[in-house]
Parts: structure tokens; sequence; C-alpha cells
């Protein structure tokens, strides 16, 4: 098995989510909510975290490109203001 079971940014993905529904689990517990409520805090802050921590580091949006419109007529000019 030369391959790793996660990618890099999966790891990163649950990493930061579990993270998450551990702060909000602790938190929830010293709020002075009994073991079950705080569970159940720490796993749904969990679960909402995922697709959060997917979408904010997205693959494709952190790609490095072009920084100037995607068409290069499109820029100051003569025609165009």
């Amino acid at each position: 098995m030369d391959r790793s079971l996660l990618s890099l940014r999966s790891t990163l993905v649950f990493l930061l989510a579990v993270l998450a529904g551990a702060a909000a689990g602790g938190l929830t517990a010293l709020a002075g909510d009994n073991t079950p409520r705080s569970l159940l805090a720490g796993l749904a802050a969990a679960g909402l975290a995922v697709p959060f921590f997917n979408r904010l580091i997205d693959s494709e949006a952190t790609a490095i490109g072009p920084a100037g419109p995607s068409d290069p007529g499109a820029g100051e000019g003569e025609n165009n203001g």
C-alpha cells in the first residue's frame, strides 16, 4: 500500500471539523449542559463544519491564475471606457 488513505486536503477538512466539534462540545459542557447534549452539540457542529471547510479549502478556487479580467479585450482602452 503505497497510497495514503486520505488526501492532504481531506485530512485537513476532517481535522478542522473535529476541532470545531470538540470546541462546541466542550463549550456546551462548560455552559452547564449534561453530557448527551454536549455530545450532540459537538457532533452537530462537526457535521456542519465538514461542508463549510470543504468549500473554504476548495482546490479550484485557490488555484493561482491571472489576476486580471478573463477576457483580455475587456480592459480599459479606446472602445471600453
